[in-house]
């Protein structure tokens, strides 16, 4: 299922950028996200591409989105745009680099939107370390395609060609897309390999999911994050909430029985309630921590996960909910959309935080009061949830992590330790887009 195992390369040098612009892939630009392979001291120029792929202005590495030819992100063969209301309209980025399909023994991924820039990042950084003259299938490259493709500003059925020779498909937007994705991808009887190696998962098994046994899947930790909610924020005319709620208050308004901010010790104003798109594994995330089985009538699912463009967001009453990792990231890592980072932001993403700030929860900030905050130690242990990749089970390893993914994403005391749980430069990664690194890393539920 797959190609042959390998063990990454060591740490090496970080790419010049951590950060988010846009999404990609990895080595080269195919899409938004870029799959950029670089070669040694050729880090800049793929990161360069990767924006150009990607879909939110910036330098972006990423991976491989799209198949194709293409060097501006807006051409990837990879997709049009998805879910997504930029604050700023994207720019495509012009590169020279060529663009290229990921290869049928590369290991690519596709899913989850929460992750999709930490996957970039740690993509570009494990690639950069493979030079195209080493690049085979004992040394793949590692590509994560983003949920959407470059300037995608509404949803759709965007294709992608995961890897040469595999058929198109609709673009995963999410996570549980992306476990339907990885389950159904079958391998290429012409190659030997399958088109898609993992899902990207920012919520963890469900009842639903396959199991953790042959012909199933296995869920691989990789960090830690919280959600919390988020109204207006002050500097753009503030919000009618109260500075903090409760989990039960909380209940209340997405279930819609609390319907007026009065009720809370806000000021009077009829809520406006939203939650992202179907799908989203944030969305089912805080429908189980507030025991929500369907949203209630009062609840609007036009907004896209994690960004805080959407203009019913620009009202005193308006509450969503908000990745606090991911609020970090572009709020405090990360150029504005539609400006090239600096070497010292993300190289992927940008900040679309928009009108919304994030907020407390019985009393407790969702960050710390540093210049450069992070999550909260203290925050509700409710709202703090595990992420993962997921990848096909297999019964010839201890992990029941296919041999030639141990090499990426197994423990760091396993017999083949992942690069995602021993590289210095993957932990950076992962603090950088704002999430938490976790001894949990590598394990498998």
């Amino acid at each position: 299922v797959g190609s042959p195992g390998r063990r990454p390369p060591g740490d090496g040098a970080p790419p010049p950028s951590a950060g988010h612009p846009p999404r990609r892939p990895g080595r080269r630009v195919l899409d938004r996200r870029v799959l950029i392979p670089v070669a040694a001291g050729a880090v800049a120029a793929s990161i360069a591409v990767a924006v150009a792929l990607s879909g939110k202005a910036g330098p972006t590495v990423g991976h491989p989105p799209s198949r194709g030819p293409t060097v501006s992100p807006a051409h990837s063969t990879a997709q049009p745009p998805a879910t997504r209301t930029p604050l700023v309209p994207t720019t495509p980025v012009a590169t020279t680099t060529p663009a290229g399909t990921p290869q049928p023994y590369d290991i690519v991924g596709v899913g989850s939107n929460a992750t999709e820039y930490v996957l970039d990042q740690i993509s570009a950084g494990y690639d950069s370390s493979i030079p195209a003259s080493r690049h085979n299938a004992k040394n793949p490259w590692l590509f994560s395609y983003d949920a959407t493709p470059p300037g995608a500003t509404a949803p759709g059925n965007y294709p992608i060609v995961p890897k040469a020779g595999c058929a198109a498909i609709v673009r995963p937007n999410g996570s549980s897309a992306g476990l339907q994705a990885l389950d159904t991808s079958e391998l290429d009887g012409s190659t030997g390999y399958s088109c898609i190696d993992f899902g990207r998962s920012a919520y963890g098994r469900s009842s639903s999911a396959p199991r953790l046994a042959p012909g199933g899947v296995a869920y691989v930790a990789f960090a830690k994050d919280a959600v919390t909610w988020a109204t207006r924020s002050a500097a753009l005319g503030g919000s009618n909430a109260p500075a903090s709620l409760t989990q039960a208050q909380l209940q209340g308004i997405f279930t819609c029985s609390i319907t007026n901010w009065a009720q809370v010790g806000g000021k009077a104003g009829d809520i406006g309630v939203y939650l992202p798109q179907p799908g989203s594994a944030t969305l089912a995330f805080w429908e189980q921590v507030m025991g929500i089985t369907t949203p209630g009538a009062c609840v609007s699912q036009a907004p896209a996960e994690d960004e805080g463009t959407y203009t019913g967001f620009n009202s005193p009453n308006a509450i969503f909910i908000f990745s606090i990792g991911s609020y970090i990231a572009q709020k405090y890592h990360s150029a504005a959309c539609g400006v090239t980072p600096t070497r010292t932001q993300n190289a992927f993403g940008c900040n679309a935080t928009g009108f919304l700030s994030i907020n407390e929860i019985d009393g407790i900030p969702p960050t710390t009061s540093a210049a450069v905050p992070v999550t909260n130690p203290a925050f509700p242990s409710s709202f703090y949830r595990t992420l993962y990749n997921i990848v096909r089970y297999s019964a010839t390893t201890a992990d029941h992590i296919p041999a030639y993914l141990e090499p990426f994403f197994a423990a760091r005391t396993a017999a083949v330790p992942g690069y995602f749980c021993t590289s210095s430069v993957a932990m950076a990664d992962i603090a950088a887009y704002g999430f938490i690194n976790t001894p949990l890393c590598g394990s498998v539920s």
